[in-house]
């Protein structure tokens, strides 16, 4: 099935889901609310999109992410193990629209690599929980879409940073990949699709 993702901005979220049009949980602190379309316009000036949007070829919506500099979602500095780093990219929630298409996460994460990798960003960073042993699918992706499990991140190469309960903020260091030139998004997905391709099996004589 082919795919193809487009940035989360202003003019784009009316294609996200609906929970993700007036939601600033991110983006205020408790104490303190904000105005998603005065957020949304300082974020874009400064930053640009803030997501990702991934539609299968016939345009159906599978899934969005939301990320951008830890700077911009001060909630985050509240949160069990926060605050992520000054250095990082974000990822705050994935909004998966089926539980039939379990791949769309990994995607939307391969998406965010590739964006906080090519405009500069240090690292990726997220909120991670440990799940117990066996809990459901349902449990931990469709559920807890701000937080992700652990193993899930693992996958990825990300490491803790640290831990309060449960809850760790994790980490995925970009020095390990290779410089590619300034802007070209799709070498970068390439090249971070290499980079985490499992290795192959060996072959016995």
């Amino acid at each position: 099935m082919a795919t193809r993702v487009e940035g989360l901005t202003g003019a784009t979220i009316e294609h996200a889901p609906a929970v993700c049009h007036d939601c600033v949980f991110w983006q205020s602190r408790r104490t303190r609310p904000t105005s998603k379309a005065r957020w949304i316009e300082k974020t874009e000036e400064d930053w640009g999109a803030w997501g990702a949007l991934y539609h299968d070829d016939d345009g159906r919506l599978l899934g969005s992410i939301q990320y951008g500099p830890a700077e911009l979602f001060p909630r985050a500095a509240e949160l069990p193990a926060g605050p992520p780093s000054e250095d990082a990219v974000l990822v705050t929630c994935v909004y998966l629209v089926s539980a039939a298409s379990p791949w769309v996460e990994q995607s939307l994460f391969l998406a965010a690599i590739g964006e906080a990798r090519d405009k500069g960003a240090k690292a990726l960073e997220t909120f991670a929980f440990r799940y117990p042993e066996g809990e459901s699918t349902y449990e931990r992706f469709l559920v807890h879409r701000t937080v992700f499990p652990r193993d899930f991140l693992a996958d990825f190469g990300f490491r803790t940073v640290r831990t309060e309960g449960r809850v760790e903020l994790a980490r995925l260091e970009f020095g390990g990949l290779v410089q590619v030139e300034e802007g070209k998004r799709s070498k970068v997905l390439q090249l971070v699709q290499e980079a985490f391709a499992p290795a192959p099996v060996p072959q016995r004589p």
